[in-house]
């Protein structure tokens, strides 16, 4: 099997950076996209960043100039720079991936999602 495992969420004061972290781990073969997705009370989950195997990006126009995504491959991890962090980015982050695994009877490929860290910009 695989997981995604999210770390990096926290407190922080408007205009505060902060960088989350999302591990993927188990049996994998390959990683396709990874993601980072989030949602507040009430709403939709949103997508935020998306970044492909090779390295093509995506990010929203809300946090287009304040928000980085990459990658490491070699670490199966995928990071989510935060900066100039603003009230309205607080929210219930997810990491996601379109993975690759092993599993019985055969390989099998499909989307995982990580459990979620909490943001919280203040005032």
């Amino acid at each position: 099997q695989a997981q995604l495992v999210e770390s990096g969420g926290g407190l922080v004061q408007a205009g505060g950076s902060l960088r989350l972290s999302c591990k993927a781990t188990g049996s994998i073969i390959s990683i396709n996209f990874m993601a980072w997705h989030r949602q507040t009370p009430g709403k939709e989950r949103e997508l935020v960043a998306s970044i492909s195997s090779d390295g093509n990006t995506l990010l929203v126009d809300s946090v287009k100039g304040r928000f980085a995504i990459d990658r490491d491959n070699a670490k199966n991890t995928v990071y989510l720079q935060m900066d100039n962090l603003k009230p309205e980015d607080t929210a219930v982050y997810y990491c996601t991936a379109n993975m690759r695994y092993n599993t019985q009877p055969y390989p099998t490929t499909r989307d995982f999602w990580g459990q979620g860290t909490q943001v919280t910009v203040t005032s």
